[in-house]
């Protein structure tokens, strides 16, 4: 499954802890804000802090629990 940046739909690394490319996250934040986030989210899924869900799989699971 290839992941997307929520904004423009470009496609991004799957084990990016963003789900945003790296261009709309700066136009969103700036550049040191964007930096930041992306450091606290590095360390967070370094600490084992980080819990990724997908939606797709999440929906996966619901439907095979109405069968």
């Amino acid at each position: 499954m290839v992941k997307k940046c929520i904004y423009c739909g470009c496609e991004i690394p799957n084990e990016s802890v963003i789900d945003f490319c790296e261009k709309c996250g700066k136009n969103v934040w700036g550049e040191k804000m964007f930096n930041t986030i992306v450091e606290n989210m590095n360390n967070a899924k370094k600490n084992g802090d980080l819990c990724h869900n997908r939606v797709d799989e999440t929906e996966k699971f619901k439907s095979s629990l109405d069968n």
